[in-house]
């Protein structure tokens, strides 16, 4: 049997990102790219701001109607007026973004229907995540709720990506490797399970890793102006997982 995995993608370029689009608008007013990029970005970190408004205080009705409200707001307003604030990272601006409108949000005293009659953006998870969603055993402020979800949301799209490229049983059997080192007797049944020998089953599990860290450098990118705050961006978001119940990357 081959040594597995093989066949890797190359690094992922992304000569413009996401967010880059989006702050580039602000330059030449906003257009259908950037809107498209604003849209895909608010899909995948829905949750983390969710997260944050249960722990400012609001029930889990009020913090799905708040995210949705916030979120909608977002993508029909001038949502590139407080981009200067978010020194180059979708992460910053979208928590600045999201207190500010809650306090305007609280100010009405009433929390509106879904949409309030304007156009519902498919934005939220599954209903099972919200409804499972639990807080943090730790305490943290809402601040730190935001970039644990944050982070823990990365690390999960990166991971079903990695899973996407690379269908069947192999991959199953690799994960658990990808972070950390398990024994060797577990290394040892693990490549016997995939008809690999020892050294055949490290190097797959080498080029597993590395295709991982790939994909979660190309995910980050997505979120910042200035490819150059990857690698702080990557230590600052290990830091954030490594505090008490977060996940290692």
């Amino acid at each position: 049997m081959a040594d597995g995995f093989e066949g890797f993608e190359k690094t992922t370029r992304f000569p413009t990102t996401s967010w880059t689009l989006v702050v580039n608008a602000r330059r030449r007013g906003a257009s259908e790219g950037s809107r498209a990029a604003l849209g895909g970005l608010c899909r995948s970190y829905w949750y983390p701001v969710f997260a944050f408004l249960c722990r400012k205080g609001l029930d889990r009705e009020q913090a799905r109607d708040c995210t949705q409200d916030f979120f909608t707001a977002l993508l029909e307003k001038d949502y590139l007026a407080d981009i200067e604030r978010s020194k180059g990272r979708f992460r910053s601006f979208l928590l600045a973004a999201a207190g500010h409108f809650l306090l305007n949000w609280l100010s009405a005293e009433k929390a509106q229907k879904r949409g309030g009659g304007r156009q519902i953006f498919p934005l939220e998870p599954e209903p099972d995540g919200v409804a499972s969603w639990k807080e943090p055993a730790h305490s943290l402020t809402p601040e730190a709720v935001f970039e644990y979800h944050w982070a823990a949301s990365l690390l999960d799209r990166t991971l079903k990506r990695l899973r996407a490229g690379h269908p069947g049983r192999e991959f199953e059997v690799m994960k658990p490797f990808l972070v950390g080192e398990a024994d060797r007797g577990t290394l040892v049944a693990a490549a016997a399970r995939l008809e690999m020998s020892d050294g055949a089953f490290k190097v797959a599990i080498h080029r597993l890793r590395k295709h991982y860290r790939e994909l979660l450098r190309a995910e980050i990118l997505e979120t910042l102006e200035d490819a150059g705050q990857v690698e702080d961006e990557i230590r600052y978001l290990l830091h954030v997982l490594s505090q008490p119940g977060g996940r290692a990357l």
